[in-house]
C-alpha cells in the first residue's frame, strides 16, 4: 500500500503545495545517519518522509502516535514512539541509529507556536555525538501557514500554502569536552541549537527589499494594518506598496538608475515608502542624518554624489533646518508636498491598475548584489563616511535575527530611533514590516516623557534603543508602562550597567544587549532568551566568520575582524567622491575590521574590552577609556560621565574624565577603583564637570567633540 501510495501523494504535494525540494549534493549512505528538522506542522514528517531519498524511522512523542488520525498519518511511516520524560528514549534511538536505520528527529520537540525555532532539546545532538552519527539538517517553509500548523488565529492561513524543504549538507557533533556527563549533554544541546539557528538563516530565499515586501504583502495579506505614525492612521501592506509605486514614479522622472537621491525624512510611514519604492526603480537612497551640522552634511552628500535631496517643508519647518538646507552646495531639494501636486488623473489610474494587479512588475530587474541604501557612520570618532549596503546585506542581517529572535505578527514594535540609522533602518523598520509584526514610528527617540506613554497605550511588545534613551525612559516612566514589552533591545552603545539595573528593578525586564556596525547592516551579536549572559553583547549571529588579530599591549582579546553575507559592499568617502572602497582587512579580502577590542568565552559569548581608538596609552601601558568611565559610574552611579584623553609630554597621554557630578574627585574615583581592584592608572588626573556630555542624534556620545574639549583641558 505504502508503495503505491508514495507516488500519488507526491504528486499531490507538489501540486497543491507547489513543493519544491533543494537537495545541496547531501549524502544518505552513511553507516549511522541522523535527520534533523524544524518543526512547523503535522505535515512536516510525511513531507520528508516522501521527498528524502531515504527509508527512515520517525520519532514521535507518545501522545502523537495514541491519537486515532494521526495514526493514520503515521501509517505511511516508520516510526518509534518515546515518551521525552523517560531516560531510556534516546536509549531506543541510539540502538535504532546503531542497527543501521536512518532516523528523523525534531530537536524542538514540538511544532512551533511562534512561526520561528522555539527550545532545543539536548537529546538529538547527544545521541549523534556518543556514536558518531552523521548529522543530515532538513529546513521546512511555508508549512507553518497551513492548517495544520499550531500558530495562533492572528497568522494568516492558507489551504496550501507554498512549502519549500531545504536539505543542507551533513554535519558532525564531536563529544564536547566537559568533566561530567550532563554538562557535555548541555554542551552538546547548545551546538544542536546553534545548528539549527545556522539551517534556518542557510535556507533563506535570495531577494531585493522590494520582492521581500512583495511576498511578506503575500503571506501576511495585503489588507493586514500593522504600520502606524503619528498622524494615528493605520497602513496597510497595499497602502505601503501604493506609497513605494506612487512616489517612486515621481522621483524616477527626476533621477537615473543608480543615482544616489538624498533622503531628509523622519520616521514616518511615507518615509518607508519612498525607501521602498526608490529601490525597486534601482535608485539608491542616502540617508542623511538631519541632527548633524552643515559640514558633515555637505561632506555626506559630497560622499555619495547626492545631487537631489527629497525631503518635506512641514519637516524642515519642525525640525528648523532651513539653515542647513540652505547651507548645502551642488543639491536641489525637492519637497514631497510639490510631488503630491503633480501627482495627475493619469498616475492615479497608473497606480490603481499596477498596485491591484501587477504591483511587482513595478520593480526594474536588480540584484540583491547592487546597492540597496547608503547609511552614514555617526561620525563619533572622525568624518562620516557613506556606507553601501546592498540588498543582499539588509536582508541577511534580518534572516540572521529571525534565526534567533522569534519576532511575529502578534508583536508589535515601537521604534523611535531615526532611520538614517542602521540601526533604526533594519531593526526598527524594516524588520517588522518583512517579518509580519505591527510597527510605531515615532520621529524622536528624545520624547522621553512620550515614548513610555505611547508604549503603554499602544500595547507595544518590543522597544529598541540605546543605553541612554533607554536610562532616560525609564526616568519618566509609569511602573506599568512596559507592561506588554517581551523584548527590549539596547544597541549602538554600551549597555549601563545602572540602566539594566534600574529597568529589571522599576518593570521587572531584562534588557538584551547587542553589539553591530553600520558597516555589518549593522548586527553582529545579540542577546536572546535562549542564551544569554550578562556583561555580554550575546552570541555571534548565524552566518558568520570571526578572527581576533592580537593587539600590541593589550592580554586578553584582541580586534574583531567579520566576514559574512551581511557586510557592506563598501565605504563612499568625500576625498574620493562615488569611488567605491571595499572593506580593507589584515585578515584578507571580504573581511571586516570593526576596531573593536573583544573576548570570546568558551561558550560563545562576546565580551567588548573596547575600541581601539578608545584606549589611551600612558607611561607605556594601554588603559581602556571604557575601564575609566565604568569608574566612575561605580562611584557616581546616578550621573553621567565620560573619559577622553589629551597629550602629555612625561607620560605620553593623560586621561580627562567629564562629569556632570560636581562633587566627583579624583579621592573618592582612587578609593573606589581599590575596592573594585582596578588599576591605579584608570583614575584620572584631571575631572571636568559638565552641565550634560555632548550627544549625537544616534545618541551616542560625540567624542570627537569631547576630544577636542580635553585637548583644551589645562
Amino acid at each position: 500500500m505504502r508503495t503505491l501510495l508514495r507516488p500519488l501523494l507526491r504528486g499531490l504535494a507538489r501540486l497543491f503545495f507547489r513543493l519544491e525540494v533543494q537537495l545541496n549534493r547531501t549524502r544518505f549512505d552513511h553507516q549511522r545517519l541522523l535527520v534533523v528538522a524544524n518543526h512547523e506542522s503535522f505535515l512536516d514528517g510525511l513531507l520528508i518522509g516522501l521527498f528524502l531519498p531515504i527509508d527512515p524511522v520517525f520519532v514521535v512523542h507518545t501522545g502523537i502516535a495514541n491519537n486515532f488520525w494521526f495514526r493514520i498519518l503515521l501509517s505511511m511511516v516508520d516510526y518509534l514512539a518515546v515518551d521525552p520524560t523517560s531516560p531510556m528514549a534516546m536509549k531506543k534511538v541510539i540502538r535504532l541509529i546503531e542497527s543501521g536505520r536512518p532516523v528523523v528527529i525534531f530537536p524542538e520537540g514540538r511544532i512551533t507556536l511562534t512561526g520561528s525555532l522555539m527550545k532545543v532539546y539536548d537529546g538529538p545532538a547527544f545521541v549523534a555525538a556518543k556514536i558518531g552519527a552523521t548529522v543530515v539538517p532538513v529546513r521546512l517553509d511555508g508549512a507553518s501557514r497551513s492548517y495544520f500548523s499550531r500558530l495562533s488565529g492572528k497568522y494568516p492561513k492558507e489551504l496550501f500554502p507554498k512549502i519549500r524543504l531545504t536539505v543542507l549538507s551533513e554535519r558532525h557533533f564531536p563529544m564536547p569536552e566537559a568533566p561530567t556527563a550532563k554538562l557535555r549533554r548541555r554542551k552538546s544541546g547548545e551546538a544542536m541549537r546553534r545548528l539549527m539557528q545556522e539551517m534556518i538563516f542557510a535556507s533563506r530565499p535570495q531577494q531585493t527589499l522590494y520582492t521581500a515586501l512583495c511576498d511578506a504583502a503575500d503571506i501576511f495579506g495585503k489588507g493586514r494594518r500593522l504600520l502606524e505614525d503619528v498622524k494615528q492612521i493605520e497602513y496597510s501592506y497595499n497602502d505601503l506598496l501604493k506609497m513605494a509605486l506612487i512616489l517612486g514614479r515621481q522621483i524616477e522622472r527626476l533621477t537615473r538608475p543608480g543615482e544616489k537621491v538624498g533622503m531628509l525624512l523622519p520616521n514616518l510611514v511615507p518615509t518607508l515608502g519612498l525607501i521602498f519604492g526608490l529601490t525597486a526603480r534601482r535608485r539608491v537612497p542616502a540617508m542623511l542624518n538631519y541632527t548633524a551640522g552643515v559640514d558633515a552634511m555637505q561632506s555626506a552628500c559630497t560622499a555619495a554624489e547626492v545631487k537631489l535631496i527629497v525631503t518635506s517643508r512641514a519637516f524642515v519647518e519642525q525640525a528648523k533646518l532651513t539653515d542647513k538646507l540652505a547651507g548645502l552646495q551642488g543639491v536641489q531639494i525637492v519637497y514631497l508636498e510639490d510631488v503630491r501636486e503633480k501627482i495627475g488623473l493619469g498616475d492615479k489610474l497608473w497606480l490603481i491598475l499596477r498596485a491591484i494587479h501587477f504591483p511587482r512588475g513595478f520593480e526594474l530587474h536588480a540584484s540583491p548584489e547592487e546597492a540597496a541604501v547608503v547609511l552614514f557612520t555617526s561620525g563619533s570618532e572622525g568624518k562620516p563616511k557613506g556606507v553601501v549596503l546592498p540588498h543582499r546585506a539588509i536582508l541577511a542581517n534580518i534572516a540572521q535575527i529571525r534565526a534567533v529572535i522569534d519576532f511575529s505578527v502578534d508583536d508589535k514594535v515601537l521604534n523611535a530611533l531615526p532611520i538614517f540609522h542602521s540601526f533604526g533602518l533594519t531593526a526598527g523598520a524594516l524588520l517588522p514590516v518583512l517579518t509580519g509584526a505591527s510597527l510605531f514610528l515615532y520621529p524622536s527617540p528624545l520624547h522621553y516623557r512620550i515614548i513610555p506613554e505611547l508604549a503603554y497605550d499602544r500595547s507595544c511588545t518590543v522597544l529598541f534603543g540605546t543605553s541612554t534613551f533607554l536610562g532616560n525612559y525609564a526616568k519618566f516612566a509609569h511602573p506599568y508602562d512596559f507592561y506588554r514589552l517581551r523584548y527590549v533591545v539596547a544597541g549602538a552603545e554600551k549597555l549601563s550597567e545602572g540602566v539594566r539595573t534600574q529597568w529589571f528593578e522599576k518593570f521587572g525586564i531584562r534588557i538584551f544587549e547587542g553589539y553591530g556596525a553600520t558597516e555589518t547592516a549593522p548586527v553582529l551579536a545579540v542577546n536572546t532568551p535562549m542564551a544569554y549572559r550578562t556583561g555580554t553583547v550575546g552570541n555571534l549571529l548565524p552566518g558568520l566568520e570571526h578572527k581576533l588579530v592580537p593587539v600590541p599591549g593589550i592580554d586578553n582579546g584582541g580586534i574583531l575582524h567579520v566576514r559574512g553575507p551581511n557586510v557592506m559592499a563598501g565605504y563612499l568617502k568625500a576625498e574620493q567622491p562615488g569611488v567605491l572602497q571595499p572593506p580593507v582587512s589584515d585578515v584578507g579580502d571580504g573581511w571586516y575590521e570593526t576596531g573593536d577590542v573583544v573576548e570570546f568565552d568558551d561558550e560563545g559569548f562576546v565580551k567588548i574590552v573596547g575600541r581601539v581608538k578608545r584606549f589611551a596609552k600612558i607611561a607605556g601601558e594601554m588603559v581602556s577609556l571604557e575601564v575609566v568611565e565604568k569608574l566612575a559610574t561605580a562611584t557616581s552611579p546616578a550621573l553621567a560621565h565620560a573619559a577622553s584623553s589629551q597629550p602629555d609630554a612625561s607620560k605620553g597621554e593623560a586621561l580627562v574624565l567629564f562629569t556632570t557630578d560636581g562633587s566627583l574627585s579624583r579621592d573618592l574615583l582612587a578609593a573606589k577603583a581599590r575596592e573594585l581592584g582596578m588599576p591605579e592608572l584608570a583614575v584620572p588626573r584631571k575631572i571636568q564637570k559638565v552641565e550634560a556630555l555632548p550627544l549625537l542624534g544616534t545618541g551616542k556620545i560625540d567624542y570627537v567633540t569631547l576630544k577636542r574639549l580635553a585637548e583644551m583641558v589645562a
